[in-house]
């Protein structure tokens, strides 16, 4: 896919952390950025750099969101990048340990508050003519479990996959889609007796923003993770190999095939 220059971005959870690194990165390059976050001190000083704006949004709430969209819509004549950035550290402990209320309230931030920068931005992106991308921030625990007993923080991550996935197929050509996948990064996302162990954060930008530009479907940095994901899906392939129907048997009940069919036997 070709590259694309944006001339304007907005991004959540941009007052820390890598959505605030990126934000100082693409301004730098001259992109008019809007930086959304809760209120307070960070998002006042991101604010304050040079060629960054800054909107308070609580992401788990969509009026807010569309409030922000709006927003943007109103300062730019066009928004070319929207990055739905904003997410927390999860709840720790066993699963049948954990608060079910706090599970929720974590997926509120991870998974909702990305859905709802979705849902708010990629209409408006439709109605333009330009070249535009929506990119959402996942995880490498949106493909293994990275740390345990996170289950809901590992749920949530994974559930951005997908609906990023399922996303691209509903957007138009102009419009893109992708995922960005950090690995371990040194971010204030966990303590900093820990995270301080992670790839610095400016270095796993100048790693990532090209990708981004170049509007790649999956945005990667830690080479490590295709071990992990080999885990997974060496023991997946297994199963498959030795229990299912095999695919040139089995076409007949794949559901993309079936429908491919039923549409042009339609037409």
């Amino acid at each position: 896919m070709s590259e694309f220059a944006p001339r304007t971005a907005v991004i959540t959870g941009g007052a820390s952390g890598i959505g605030l690194a990126l934000a100082k990165r693409l301004a730098r390059q001259g992109t008019e950025v809007i930086v959304a976050d809760l209120p307070g001190d960070r998002l006042d000083r991101a604010g304050a750099s040079k060629g960054i704006q800054a909107h308070a949004c609580d992401v788990p709430d969509l009026s807010q969101v569309e409030a922000l969209a709006d927003a943007a819509f109103d300062t730019f004549e066009t928004v070319d990048l929207v990055i739905n950035n904003a997410g927390q550290g999860g709840v720790r402990g066993k699963l049948w340990e954990v608060d079910p209320e706090k599970a929720r309230a974590h997926f509120d931030v991870n998974f909702w508050g990305v859905w709802n920068g979705c849902k708010a931005f990629a209409p408006r992106l439709i109605e333009q003519d330009n070249e535009s991308a929506i990119y959402n921030t996942g995880s490498e625990n949106s493909f293994f479990c990275a740390v345990p007993q996170t289950a809901a923080y590992i749920a949530a991550k994974h559930a951005v996959l997908g609906m990023t996935e399922s996303l691209r197929g509903d957007l138009p050509p102009h419009v893109h889609a992708g995922l960005i996948i950090p690995g371990w990064v040194f971010t204030p996302l966990g303590p900093e007796q820990f995270m301080k162990f992670g790839m610095d954060v400016d270095e796993y930008v100048n790693r990532i923003l090209p990708q981004i530009i170049a509007r790649r479907r999956f945005v990667v940095s830690h080479g490590y993770n295709e071990v992990r994901i080999a885990e997974r899906m060496d023991e997946l392939h297994e199963s498959y190999t030795r229990y299912a129907v095999p695919a040139e048997t089995d076409a007949k009940h794949d559901v993309q095939l079936v429908m491919e069919a039923l549409r042009k036997h339609q037409a």
